[in-house]
């Protein structure tokens, strides 16, 4: 159903509209989360090095597929917001055929760079093929990647966060089962791993899109609704490709870090592999909440309800502290349990690496969570000058202090970047949101 989120109290409706969504992203981190369980228990640590050795360079794929979401979400919102259902269908098309011109351009750029990048972070020479071979298989799955990513966008934008929820719940689950299938009975080996995740994408992103095509026909329009507007690609523009440099310098960021790991041996990477997929299960779901944050300050915005924004704003952060407190305390006193998920007999190194990197971490939850509830409504006013500054300053400030501190503090020393970046770039986007930059858009 189709959610007004202009109307309400804030607290209310951003637990109504949020929590599907955070439920989303912990069934869609499953996918990541699913391939590394299965490689490192049943195919060892080489396999779950490799496998997390690529996930690295698949977040510059996943930053054009959130980018397109953002952009479409904010703007098919503010349209939803301001009951301009015409141009709301218009914006949809438009997003949908952008979609599939950058479907090419990226999946030709894969294909003949991921070699290359592989080669220049330094990966192992005995994870090199199944880091290719992993990267290949997910290469081709792409498009379905970026246009389930942009039928959630819609879906978020029109105030329903529950149907993505039930689609992701069952293909991510299914997924578990074909990993299984492929890896353990097939005996696929790492191929499998990716192909099962091919699949399972591939049925969710099928079935959100026939089912935003059927939503969109239930909403009412005068006269003909035009496929394509290159005034509302430009506003789409605006908030997407912002959105994508800053998760592709995030992304880069992050393959610079890992380079780094790199040189420290595999025994490193496998336990960092497990530990940075238990971090972004948190933050990724966290940022989930930000983006349901902008949904909700552009349908305001559209809708002209300035004062709401900020009583959006604490209601978030109170959100997002009360789902970082559990997190936290299973992250520091079951730390061991944690990371042998994913590795049936770590090395003493991978475990330890893998447990101080949760330790150093984790409790800084509390703060990245208030960076993204801010972040959101400078997202959501369409100020991404202000949301890309704050959120590059803490990414380029990540990636000095893990290539300097891990001179002197071995491995250690890159886990401790993401508590002092994620502290700065916290003062800076609240910074940045204090000011209300937004109340200059009443008019």
């Amino acid at each position: 159903m189709n959610q007004d989120l202009t109307v309400g109290k804030p607290d209310r409706v951003l637990w109504k509209f949020c929590v599907p969504l955070f439920g989303s992203i912990l069934f869609q981190q499953l996918y990541n989360i699913a391939d590394s369980f299965v490689a490192g228990r049943f195919l060892g640590e080489n396999a779950l090095a490799a496998v997390g050795n690529s996930y690295e360079v698949t977040l510059i794929f996943i930053a054009f597929a959130f980018g397109c979401n953002m952009g479409c979400s904010v703007i098919v919102s503010q349209l939803f917001g301001a009951k301009q259902y015409g141009e709301m269908k218009t914006a949809v098309c438009t997003s949908m055929a952008a979609g599939a011109v950058i479907c090419v351009i990226l999946m030709t750029a894969g294909f003949l760079g991921c070699s290359s990048l592989l080669t220049l972070i330094q990966t192992q020479e005995e994870i090199f093929a199944d880091s290719m071979l992993y990267l290949d298989i997910y290469i081709w799955g792409f498009p379905f990647l970026l246009f389930y990513n942009v039928a959630t966008g819609i879906f978020s934008a029109l105030g329903d966060s529950k149907t993505p929820f039930l689609f992701l719940a069952v293909s991510s689950t299914s997924n578990i089962l074909v990993d299984i299938l492929f890896v353990c009975v097939l005996k696929m080996g790492v191929s499998g791993v990716a192909w099962a995740t091919f699949l399972c994408q591939g049925v969710s992103c099928i079935l959100a899109v026939l089912a935003v095509r059927k939503r969109l026909s239930g909403i009412p329009t005068d006269g003909k609704v035009r496929l394509f507007s290159a005034k509302l690609l430009k506003k789409i523009a605006v908030i997407a490709i912002p959105s994508i440099f800053q998760q592709s310098f995030i992304s880069i960021g992050n393959i610079v870090i890992q380079g780094v790991i790199n040189g420290f041996g595999v025994g490193v990477t496998a336990g960092y592999s497990a530990a940075v997929k238990l971090n972004n299960l948190v933050v990724t779901s966290l940022t989930t909440i930000g983006n349901g944050v902008s949904n909700y300050t552009a349908q305001n915005i559209g809708a002209g309800q300035m004062p709401r924004i900020k009583a959006g704003f604490f209601a978030a952060v109170k959100m997002v502290w009360l789902l970082c407190v559990p997190i936290v305390i299973l992250y520091l006193f079951a730390d061991e349990f944690f990371i042998r998920i994913f590795l049936e007999k770590p090395s003493a190194l991978a475990l330890l690496s893998g447990t101080r990197f949760l330790h150093i971490v984790s409790p800084f939850y509390f703060v990245i969570s208030v960076k993204l509830a801010a972040d959101g409504i400078l997202r959501g006013a369409g100020l991404m000058k202000q949301f890309m500054t704050a959120t590059l300053f803490d990414l380029a400030l990540r990636v000095i202090l893990a290539v300097g501190l891990s001179g002197p503090f071995g491995y250690p020393g890159i886990w401790c970047a993401w508590p002092i970046g994620w502290c700065l770039g916290t003062a800076l986007s609240l910074w940045f949101y204090s000011r209300e930059p937004w109340q200059k858009q009443k008019n």
